[in-house]
C-alpha cells in the first residue's frame, strides 16, 4: 500500500471546492452568532468561558491518546499559566501541567508564524516529564513510525509515516507551506477552515515526533483556524472528536491514502462546525450561570454555593446522574440530614428540579428563568 507521502505530487493536495461551499457557509453563520454571544460576556465571564474551553480541550485531546487527567489539576495549571488570578494553585499531576502549558502557548501565539522552534518548544512543554524519548526534537532512529492497533503480534498497521531521516526536510516543507500557503479561495472564512483541516492532516502524515503528534497536530489545527479568522477561537476540537473517535481515525486513515482530500475536508470542517455549536451552548450556559447566582446569591449558604458550583462545573450536559444526598454530603462534608434538608430547600426555592422519589431522588439545576 502506498501512503500519501509516497504518491507522485506529494504534498499537493486536491479537493472539490463546490462540494465544500455549503459547509463554509454553515460555519460562517455559526461564527457570526458566536461573535455576537461573545460580545455579551463581561470580562469576568469571558475569562471563565476561556478557561472552561481550554480545560475541555486539554482533557479531551489527552483522552484521545489514552491519557486521563483530573479537571482540577488541568484547570489550576491553566489558571497559573494565564496569570488571571494572583493566587498560585497547587498541581499534583505534572503531566497535566504539560498539556496545560501547550494550550496556553498555542493561544498566546496564534498570530505568530509557525516555526521549527515553536513546534519543538510545544513538544518540550507537552512531554516535559517524558522518559526514554527524544523531547523537543524530531524523532530519530531506524525503526518505522507506524500507527497501529490490536494485540502484540497481531497488530494492524493503519499508517506508516516517512522515515526519520526524511523528517527535517518534510517539516521544512510543511512549515513553509503553512506560512505561505496559496489556497485558491477568495473567502477568508473558507481559507481558515481549509488551512486548519489541511494543516492537521499534513502534520499527522509526517508524524515528526516520537510521541505527542496527535495533541500537537490538533493544537496546530486550532492555531491555523484562529490565525485565519484573526481572532482566538472559543471551541474545543478534541471534545467534538472524542464524541466519535472511530470516525476521526477512519477519516484520517482514508485521507492518508490519497492526495484528493475532499472527504477529509468535509469531515474535519464538520468537526469545526460542531465544535463551534458546542461552544455557543457553553457561552449561553455561562450567561445563565451568572444570572442564576445574581438572582440567588443572597439566599444561599456557603456550602450550598459550593454544591451548586460543582453542578455547574459539569457544563451544559448536566451533572452526571444528578445531585443526590450522598454526593452532596461528599462535596460539602455535612450530615445526611443536613444534605437532605438543603436539597429540599433548594428545590422549594426553584433552584433545582427534582426527579424520582425516596432513595432514588435526584436533583438537577433549574435554569428555566
Amino acid at each position: 500500500m502506498a501512503y500519501n507521502w509516497q504518491l507522485k505530487g506529494w504534498p499537493s493536495f486536491q479537493w472539490n471546492v463546490e462540494v465544500l461551499q455549503p459547509l463554509i457557509l454553515e460555519f460562517g453563520l455559526e461564527w457570526g452568532e458566536m461573535k455576537g454571544l461573545h460580545q455579551g460576556l463581561s470580562k469576568e465571564l469571558e475569562e471563565e468561558t476561556l478557561i472552561d474551553v481550554m480545560v475541555s480541550e486539554a482533557i479531551k485531546t489527552s483522552a484521545i491518546e489514552g491519557e486521563f487527567y483530573s479537571r482540577e489539576d488541568v484547570m489550576s495549571s491553566i489558571k497559573n499559566k494565564l496569570e488571571l488570578d494572583p493566587k498560585v494553585f497547587k498541581i499534583r499531576d505534572r503531566n497535566a501541567a504539560g498539556i496545560s502549558e501547550l494550550m496556553v502557548k498555542v493561544r498566546k501565539s496564534y498570530m505568530d508564524p509557525l516555526s521549527t522552534e515553536m513546534l519543538k518548544d510545544w513538544h518540550a512543554a507537552l512531554m516535559s516529564n517524558a522518559r526514554n524519548m527524544e523531547v523537543g526534537d524530531w524523532r530519530k532512529g531506524q525503526e518505522p513510525m507506524q500507527v497501529v492497533s490490536g494485540p502484540i503480534g497481531r497488530e494492524t498497521v493503519h499508517f506508516e509515516a516517512p522515515p526519520s531521516q526524511q523528517v527535517p526536510m518534510e517539516m521544512e516543507s510543511f512549515i513553509a507551506w503553512y506560512n505561505n500557503q496559496e489556497i485558491p479561495l477568495n473567502n477568508e472564512i473558507g481559507l481558515a477552515l481549509f488551512q486548519s483541516s489541511i494543516a492537521h492532516l499534513y502534520f499527522e502524515s509526517i508524524h515528526p515526533f516520537e510521541d505527542g503528534n496527535g495533541r500537537i497536530g490538533r493544537a496546530i489545527a486550532e492555531k491555523a483556524l484562529a490565525q485565519g479568522l484573526k481572532a482566538p477561537v472559543l471551541l474545543s476540537l478534541s471534545r467534538t472528536i472524542t464524541n466519535d473517535k472511530n470516525a476521526y481515525y477512519e477519516a484520517i486513515k482514508e485521507a492518508q491514502k490519497t492526495l484528493d482530500i475532499t472527504h477529509w475536508l468535509q469531515y474535519f470542517i464538520q468537526v469545526i462546525i460542531d465544535a463551534q455549536r458546542d461552544a455557543k451552548l457553553l457561552v449561553a450556559f455561562t450567561l445563565k450561570k451568572a444570572r442564576f447566582f445574581d438572582l440567588n446569591q443572597d439566599k444561599l449558604e456557603e456550602r450550598q454555593i459550593k454544591a451548586l458550583q460543582k453542578m455547574f462545573e459539569a457544563g451544559p450536559e448536566g451533572f452526571t446522574g444528578g445531585m443526590s444526598a450522598k454526593k452532596y454530603m461528599s462535596i460539602t462534608q455535612v450530615s445526611k440530614a443536613t444534605a437532605t434538608r438543603d436539597l429540599q430547600h433548594l428545590y422549594q426555592q426553584g433552584m433545582l428540579k427534582q426527579e424520582g422519589a425516596g432513595r432514588s431522588v435526584r436533583y438537577n439545576l433549574n435554569l428555566d428563568f
